[in-house]
C-alpha cells in the first residue's frame, strides 16, 4: 500500500496539470463571484462560508474522473487488482493519493479565496479544517463513485450526480463552522459532525469502490 501511495504521488509530482487546474478553479471561482453579486462586503462575509465549501469540492472533483479510467485504459488496473492487495485497500490509497494531491493544495489556497471573499482572518484557521474535512470525504466518495461509474458510458457525467448529493453534509456542518467562527462562536461541534462524517465514510466507501473494482 505504501508503494503504491508512493506511485499516485509520482504521478501526480510527474503530471500537475490535474492540481493546478483544481486549485485555479476553487480561486477563480472566488475571484469572480464578488462580480456576479456586487461588492458589498457584507454580502460577501455571509455568503463567504457556503461559496469556499461549494468552490472547493467542485474544484476537487474535476481530477476524479481519471482515478481508476487511465489505468484502466492501459492495463496497469489489472495489474493491481492481480497484485494481492485488495481491491477495497487499492480504492482507499487512491481515495488518499487524491485528497493529498488535490485536497492539500486546496487546503493551502483558502487563505486566498477566503480573502477574495471578505472573510475575516479569525475565521480562516476554520475555514482550512472545515475545507481539509470536505475534501477528504469527497475523496473517499469519489473513490466509490469513480469505481462505480467506470466504464459507463458518460461516466464523468454520472459522478457527479453521484458524489454531490453524499457530500451534501459536509457542505452544511462545514458552512456552519465557518460561519460560526466567523462570528466569534465556537466552530468545534460542526467540525466533529464532518468527522465524523469522514469516519463513517472512510471504511465503508473503499468497500464499495472495491466491489465494483472487482465487478460484484
Amino acid at each position: 500500500m505504501i508503494a503504491l501511495l508512493a506511485r499516485e504521488l509520482r504521478l501526480a509530482l510527474r503530471h500537475p496539470a490535474d492540481t493546478l487546474s483544481a486549485v485555479m478553479f476553487f480561486v477563480l471561482v472566488a475571484a469572480m463571484f464578488p462580480f456576479g453579486v456586487g461588492p458589498s462586503p457584507e454580502l460577501l462575509t455571509r455568503l463567504a462560508p457556503g461559496v469556499l465549501l461549494a468552490a472547493a469540492l467542485l474544484a476537487a472533483l474535476l481530477p476524479l474522473d481519471r482515478l481508476f479510467g487511465a489505468e484502466a485504459e492501459d492495463g496497469s488496473l489489472d495489474q493491481l487488482l492481480l497484485s494481492g492487495l485488495h481491491p477495497a485497500a487499492i480504492a482507499a490509497v487512491k481515495a488518499l493519493g487524491h485528497w493529498i494531491t488535490t485536497g492539500i493544495p486546496l487546503v493551502l489556497a483558502t487563505p486566498l479565496a477566503a480573502a477574495l471573499l471578505n472573510l475575516p482572518t479569525e475565521a480562516w484557521p476554520a475555514a482550512m479544517l472545515a475545507l481539509g474535512l470536505a475534501s477528504a470525504i469527497l475523496s473517499v466518495f469519489g473513490a466509490a463513485g469513480a469505481a462505480l461509474t467506470l466504464g459507463a458510458r458518460r461516466g464523468g457525467v454520472l459522478l457527479p450526480l453521484l458524489v454531490l448529493p453524499l457530500s451534501i453534509p459536509a457542505v452544511i456542518f462545514g458552512a456552519a463552522a465557518i460561519e460560526a467562527a466567523a462570528s466569534g462562536l465556537e466552530p468545534r461541534p460542526y467540525l466533529l459532525l464532518e468527522a465524523a462524517i469522514l469516519a463513517l465514510a472512510a471504511p465503508l466507501a473503499p468497500l464499495a469502490a472495491g466491489a465494483a473494482l472487482r465487478g460484484d
